[in-house]
């Protein structure tokens, strides 16, 4: 009598397997990081970051209102007197003093800056005819020069307002073109709008510690605040590039685009400390030079725009740019239809996993209600779910 089989089809579904990293030598982070061995999800915490960040800009915010901006006289308008002399260690303070000491409208913040090793730099405030003169001579005197060496220049304040008005101008342009780049390169509007939020972040952060430490708002400081803006866009254009690879196809696979954008955000981990770190250092010791060795000038200035504005753009991209681009995509009917699919499917799973606990537990129970009999095989040496059978005696025992 013929008999009929039947086989049973299971499905396993498998996950790429990265590869394993040379014999006898541990995995290291980087690599651990890019193959999702170990990950923070960032993501997953963005109230956090949007909570830290909030507090940081409103600390900004307020320092603006209250404490203001120390303009240079680039942008109010003041006097610029030039004078020949040997720098020494002392020269700036010297002169700083002996300007202030006249107690005239005008020079209470004098600025003195060195241009090289052989020339001086003091600028003031708006000054009479009157006034010029006697700055003029006082600086020739503490310097031991005649007063016809010391030259001057006026710059006027609408000059600066026209400086300012066209930097602002300029800065619009280059925002919606960067909005219309972003987007034409990724296809993705929310990429645009979230690597926006994340410069103006970083414009407002740097500024705000240019009003609470009081360094001189300089065209160098405008010079850097740019070139953090470039920066910043460079390292989230980066980990947004990453994001789009691991989320192509993202609606035929078995993860969320806040998964695979957290993914994203880990595996260029290493890449941005490192960029940040490679290029902080130089910038610290060129705000080192400007701040301890020089004492003020355009490294001061550049320096710390720099510097503030590169770590600041590195912590833009990872916990605010990725985070608010999850939370715009998420929010998008096509991802919540996909994680509906995603519930649905875990749903079964689970159901089928209870009815395969439910079925070997009433086998166990049968098992456990047979008559205890001495020539049977122990149920606690049988697999769950099979009868007890016959042992069977050895073959010296059995019957000829």
């Amino acid at each position: 009598m013929a008999t009929k089989e039947t086989t049973e089809t299971v499905e396993v579904e498998t996950q790429p397997v990265p590869p394993a990293p040379a014999s006898g030598k541990k995995p290291s982070i980087a690599h651990r990081l890019y193959t999702g061995e170990i990950s923070y999800d960032f993501v997953a915490h963005r109230k956090r970051w949007y909570a830290i960040s909030a507090i940081a800009i409103a600390i900004a915010l307020l320092a603006l209102l209250f404490r203001g901006l120390n303009l240079g006289i680039e942008f109010t308008g003041g006097v610029d007197f030039r004078a020949p002399v040997t720098v020494t260690a002392s020269t700036v303070q010297t002169l700083e003093d002996a300007v202030s000491s006249l107690g005239i409208a005008g020079v209470e913040e004098v600025n003195v800056t060195t241009i090289g090793a052989n020339t001086v730099s003091v600028q003031t405030l708006q000054l009479t005819t009157d006034h010029v003169t006697t700055v003029r001579e006082k600086i020739a005197t503490t310097l031991g020069i005649s007063s016809e060496d010391v030259t001057y220049s006026r710059i006027d304040a609408s000059w600066g307002q026209q400086i300012t008005s066209q930097a602002l101008l300029a800065l619009g342009v280059f925002l919606a073109l960067v909005m219309v780049l972003i987007w034409v390169y990724f296809r993705n509007f929310q990429m645009s709008i979230a690597a926006i939020v994340a410069l103006a972040h970083d414009v407002l952060l740097t500024i705000g510690v240019y009003s609470l430490v009081g360094f001189t708002v300089t065209p160098a400081t405008v010079i850097g605040v740019l070139t953090i803006l470039g920066y910043s866009l460079y390292d989230t254009v980066v980990v947004f590039d990453k994001i789009r690879e691991n989320t192509r196809d993202l609606t035929n696979t078995d993860h969320t685009y806040s998964e695979q954008a957290n993914l994203g955000v880990n595996q260029t981990l290493v890449r941005s400390l490192n960029t940040t770190v490679i290029g902080v250092l130089p910038v610290a010791a060129l705000l080192f030079a400007g701040v301890f060795i020089l004492g003020t000038g355009p490294l001061e200035d550049l320096g710390l725009a720099l510097f503030v504005g590169m770590i600041v753009g590195a912590y833009s991209s990872i916990f605010i740019a990725t985070p608010l681009l999850a939370q715009m995509r998420e929010a998008q009917p096509d991802m919540k239809e996909h994680r509906a699919k995603l519930a649905r499917r875990q749903q079964r799973t689970q159901e089928r996993e209870a009815g395969r606990a439910r079925t070997v537990t009433v086998a166990l129970a049968e098992n456990a209600a047979l008559p205890a009999d001495p020539g049977l095989v122990p149920a606690e040496r049988l697999e769950p779910g099979l009868r007890q059978q016959p042992a069977r005696k050895p073959r010296s025992q059995r019957k000829k």
